[in-house]
């Protein structure tokens, strides 16, 4: 069953996350702020209730340093997917690729991923739902219209749901940087859960455990990792490929 992750409202700003949240019929608008420069058309704001007003109002509900671009919409979170009903929406994909987070709690990281894998056309990203941010401003404007495409799956026990993905079908592949072999190296699986750690301490143990084998990224031995977010990117990619 959907349920709603909280009961509060908060503001996407920027163009490109506004207009993606303004066009998702499953988006609960309520407020839209414009400065005259930025004003959209009615045809497009017809059903939100909206106000023109300055620069200053604007910048006054959002984070400082904020990037609006004029626009401000305030919202409520999204009805969010279960992991049984992702899996029924893709059960009769012949190539599914499905994203999980393992220790990565930034919400500029999570929507960086939101955002790649909306352009790869990933069914959706999981997390634990543990220490995990919630839908906001920042995340949206990181994820750049990803958040109202791609189902941000929250679970709450992370080796539970890789048995779930396994016995649908799903080959469980962790990314490490330790890993043996590349991702060019390997037959990818038509069906398949990337797993990616924090850059600091990676997957946790119980988590690596569980996956069916490891990959990784093919980078210089100069440098450690990548951003997460980068490295979801290229898996992403390398997947498509």
């Amino acid at each position: 069953m959907k349920k709603q992750k909280t009961n509060g409202t908060f503001w996407i700003y920027g163009h490109h996350a506004v207009m993606a949240a303004i066009f998702n019929p499953n988006r609960n608008k309520l407020l839209l702020k414009m400065t005259k420069e930025a004003a959209l058309d009615k045809a497009v704001t017809k059903e939100i209730p909206s106000q023109i007003v300055t620069r200053n109002e604007i910048e006054a509900l959002l984070p400082p340093g904020a990037v609006h671009q004029g626009l401000a919409l305030q919202v409520k979170p999204l009805l969010s997917l279960n992991l049984d009903e992702l899996l029924n929406q893709t059960k009769n994909q012949e190539k599914t690729v499905i994203l999980m987070l393992d220790q990565v709690t930034d919400p500029h990281n999570i929507g960086a991923i939101l955002r790649s894998a909306a352009a790869f056309e990933a069914a959706g990203v999981i997390l634990p739902d543990a220490n995990a941010p919630e839908e906001s401003g920042t995340l949206a404007k990181s994820a750049c219209g990803g958040l109202e495409i791609v189902p941000l799956i929250r679970v709450s026990n992370l080796v539970r749901s890789i048995e779930t993905l396994k016995k649908a079908g799903f080959w469980i592949i962790g990314m490490d940087g330790t890993a043996e072999k590349t991702m060019a190296q390997d037959q990818l699986p038509t069906k398949a859960v990337f797993i990616l750690g924090s850059e600091g301490d990676g997957m946790r143990r119980l988590t690596a455990e569980n996956c069916d084998y490891m990959l990784k990224l093919p980078i210089s031995n100069k440098m450690e990792s990548l951003n997460v977010s980068n490295a979801a990117a290229i898996t992403l990619y390398e997947f498509n490929r």
